[in-house]
């Protein structure tokens, strides 16, 4: 039996890479003009945890996060405009702003080291991009989808991603936004918890093409992704 064609396989573009970088900006923007759907597989560990706090389930406890895994109904609503989250539900309730506060994201990087979430959510995932997707999160290009055909890694100096992370903060949160320095000291953290990680650890697939946002804007990233994914179909 024959190996199906690039141009019959749905078209899945990875990008990776630390907190901070700007991937979830460049990826909505990637994926709108593509047409593709957007899978933010942050936004599926954020809901995890949430769930997990809700139901008094620690984020230490690798067997019971897994089992928190088995039919998670996790689903995305396409946003209005490029520049808008998409939203996030599990089961029918929104939990798209719910999910972005900072201890959701300290909980999401820590239930995300386990290798029982990972596994677990694994399938679901791929489930998500069944019919082609821009994939953004750490391990999209070495893990979860390996045979991409588009695979980027996009990273930014730590100062700059602590601005970048800082300016989204207080654009939300106001005078409640923490501040830079403590920002700076969350993302060494979770720089080191994703990147020292057992399974699925925060890493360059070999065959990516780095990017390095600390001097380009939004704008010119996404360009280069776009570029060099137009230029493959032309190949193909």
């Amino acid at each position: 039996m024959s190996e199906p064609s690039d141009a019959a396989r749905p078209l899945i573009v990875a990008i990776d890479g630390p907190a901070g970088a700007g991937k979830t900006t460049v990826a909505r923007r990637v994926a709108a003009a593509l047409g593709l759907p957007l899978l933010d597989t942050g936004a599926i560990y954020r809901a995890l945890a949430l769930v997990a706090k809700r139901k008094g389930v620690d984020w230490s406890d690798a067997q019971a996060l897994g089992a928190l895994t088995q039919d998670f109904p996790i689903r995305f609503v396409p946003a209005p405009s490029p520049e808008s989250p998409q939203g996030v539900f599990v089961g029918e309730e929104a939990v798209t702003k719910e999910i972005r506060s900072p201890e959701i994201s300290e909980g999401a990087s820590q239930v995300s080291a386990h290798p029982p979430v990972r596994d677990g959510l694994l399938d679901i995932q791929r489930a998500l991009a069944a019919k082609g997707c821009v994939a953004e999160g750490r391990d999209m290009g070495t893990v979860v989808f390996p045979d991409a055909p588009h695979k980027f890694f996009l990273t930014a100096q730590p100062g700059a991603r602590a601005q970048r992370r800082h300016a989204e903060l207080v654009a939300r949160k106001g005078p409640e936004a923490p501040s830079l320095d403590a920002v700076a000291e969350d993302l060494a953290r979770r720089d080191a918890r994703d990147s020292g990680r057992e399974v699925a650890p925060l890493s360059q697939a070999a065959d990516a093409t780095a990017l390095d946002s600390t001097r380009l804007s939004a704008d010119e990233v996404v360009q280069a992704i776009l570029d060099q994914v137009r230029a493959g179909a032309a190949r193909a």
